[in-house]
């Protein structure tokens, strides 16, 4: 017997329409198989697809996965502000704490809504940083992005960080030479077999816009995602990445940003960044963003 699915696809990041990052969100999921919900992101074809699932124990509110066209990944930031939204919408929420059960744990996601405006603020996984790059994959990774070395910003260590999804951190000192980024794609799809890591995050400081800090731009090409538009899921490790480098006040304990991202794509797209500090180690990340809806459909299956 066939069942309904309603399908969402939403523009992450921004209020505006065919800007941020998009993202397909199944919200009433249960039914589907692993095959099914491979199938519906491939079809989709966007950077990840988000299936909400009903709760299978007390311990949270509902259970939600994320595929890639090609895999299942762990978490991911826009879809997770997509899947909120779409359920804010779909439900009729108000401002509320969902705790969704995910492949990195049970994390609370809130939405916080006023009138017809809906933000989602996620807190994401355990931080986790590496030390940085052995300087022959450094300079690998700088030959494979298109780079020189006296692009880079020497204050920022090649180093991979997590907070639940790994990216390569390489800091360079111009936006110019950010937007201009031509990568070699499959030399870096090899790479990450050989780090273990499939994001590479490259983003600069040198931004002159007093409310933005950080622009940046993601490449992905060994899970399929040559350049995902706007990252939930680097924007956060990289206020982790600055504050475990000192590259931002440390004293506070509370380090508040805006990482813009999506410019060279034409896909412009803003996250709020909310680092809590603990002597001066960054002890949890948390993400928000706002979103808009492109279109709402369902399927059969």
């Amino acid at each position: 017997m066939m069942k309904q699915y309603t399908l969402y696809q939403i523009d992450a990041f921004t209020k505006t329409k065919f800007k941020g990052n998009p993202a397909g969100v199944v919200v009433n999921a249960d039914g589907l198989s692993e095959k099914q919900m491979q199938a519906i992101a491939r079809e989709l074809n966007n950077s990840e697809t988000a299936f909400l699932f009903r709760p299978d124990d007390d311990s949270c509110d509902g259970i939600i996965r994320y595929f890639t066209p090609t895999i299942e990944v762990p978490i991911c930031g826009h879809a997770t502000i997509a899947a909120m939204y779409a359920k804010a919408i779909e439900e009729e929420t108000g401002s509320c704490v969902l705790k969704m059960k995910t492949n990195v744990g049970v994390l609370p996601f809130e939405i916080v809504r006023s009138g017809e405006a809906i933000k989602v603020w996620m807190t994401q996984g355990q931080i986790k940083i590496d030390p940085p790059m052995p300087e022959d994959v450094e300079q690998q990774i700088v030959e494979y992005l298109g780079l020189v070395p006296d692009d880079r910003d020497t204050r920022c260590p090649v180093q991979i960080v997590s907070a639940g999804h790994s990216k390569v951190m390489i800091g360079i000192t111009s936006r110019n030479r950010l937007n201009a980024l031509e990568p070699n794609f499959q030399k870096l799809a090899e790479l990450s077999s050989i780090i273990h890591c499939n994001g590479y995050f490259v983003f600069t400081l040198n931004s002159d816009d007093s409310d933005i800090l950080s622009y940046g731009r993601m490449f992905a090409p060994a899970i399929g995602i040559n350049e995902d538009p706007v990252t939930g899921n680097a924007n956060g490790p990289l206020g982790a990445y600055l504050v475990h480098n000192k590259l931002v006040d440390t004293e506070s304990d509370i380090l508040t940003f805006k990482g813009a991202q999506g410019e060279a794509i034409g896909r412009e797209g803003c996250v709020e960044v909310s680092v809590s500090i603990i002597d001066g180690v960054p002890s949890l990340i948390r993400i928000a963003g706002e979103a808009v809806t492109l279109f709402k459909t369902s399927i059969e299956l």
